[in-house]
Formats: structure tokens, sequence, C-alpha cells
């Protein structure tokens, strides 16, 4: 006969109390991050459905991991995780990312004239083009709000490479944009 709920004590390690903890703190984890992380994902991948996947993957390892409730920071280690998924997609494709079929922005509409699309289209544009490194460091940077620090320690490289790459990053955005207009 198989067992049920009650046939357990809750507190054993791998019951099904265990599992619905794991899941209940991950829905509640992706519901607070999951459109961030995946922004972050689509500003690395440039690709709406391989960002989709990404996120999808570290959470799903997340839940997977027997010991998820002990991870101290979650959010800092849903990054990491999204970010290593990103790379492992990057790293799997054979075509050159400048060559991705648009699915769509990479910079949706936040504030500003609606009337000038183009604007953000020029600005897609310039963000494709950049090397994915560079468009990580923008994304941690101008949308996730991280400090220059904080980005080394995610992307596992000393605070001045990740001043640098977001600096020629920049630089390279006013270059596009500039040629542009």
């Amino acid at each position: 006969m198989p067992l049920t709920r009650g046939d357990r004590d809750p507190a054993e390690p791998g019951g099904p109390d265990a599992a619905l903890e794991a899941d209940a703190s991950s829905g509640a984890l992706f519901e607070r991050h999951g459109d961030g992380l995946y922004r972050y994902a689509l500003m690395i991948l440039a690709d709406h459905a391989a960002a989709e996947d990404a996120v999808q993957q570290a959470f799903a390892n997340l839940v997977g991991r027997s010991r998820a409730r002990l991870i101290r920071a979650p959010l800092d280690y849903l990054r990491r995780a999204v970010r290593n998924e990103c790379y492992t997609l990057l790293r799997r494709r054979v075509r050159d990312i400048a060559r991705i079929s648009s699915n769509g922005l990479l910079v949706e509409p936040v504030s500003g004239d609606p009337d000038r699309p183009e604007e953000r289209l020029s600005l897609d544009r310039a963000l494709r083009a950049l090397p994915a490194e560079q468009r990580e460091v923008v994304h941690l940077k101008m949308y996730e709000g991280l400090t220059f620090r904080e980005i080394a320690e995610l992307i596992d490289v000393p605070p001045d490479t990740a001043a640098s790459r977001y600096r020629y990053a920049l630089a390279k955005l006013r270059e596009a944009l500039a040629r542009r207009t």
C-alpha cells in the first residue's frame, strides 16, 4: 500500500512536507523575482524563448535540490544559476548571436513617448550588437541596480573588469545610437 501524507513524520528529510515546502518557497521566489530574472536572462541571451528556458531550468534545479531550504541568499543563488544556464545555452549555440531573428525587443517600454518606437528599436539593435558579457553588466547595473562589487561577485570577475565592461558597453551604445541619428 502506498504511503500517504500521514504515514511519515513530516519533519523527516525527503518526506512529503519537505517537497511541499520547497515547492512553496520556490513558487514565492518565482512570484517575487521571476520577471527580473527573465529580463536578466533576456539581456544575456537576446532571445525570449532561450531566456524563459534558462529561468525555468534554474528554478527546476532549485526545486530539485534536497537542501534548497538551506540556501541563505536565494536571489543571489538564482541569479548565479540563471547566469550559468544562459552561458551554457550560449556555448551550445552554433549560430552567431547577431543573426538571431527578433522575437521582440530586449528593452521593454518603461516610460517615455510611445509615439517614438524608433528610439526603442535603435536601442534594442545596439544592445543586441554588444557582446553578451557587456549586455549582462549593463543589465545588472541599470536594471537590477547592483554595484560593481556585487556584479563582480556574481559573474566572478574583479570589480574593475565589471566596471570596464560597463564603460565599454556604454561607449559602444553611444556610438551606435549616434550613427542612427
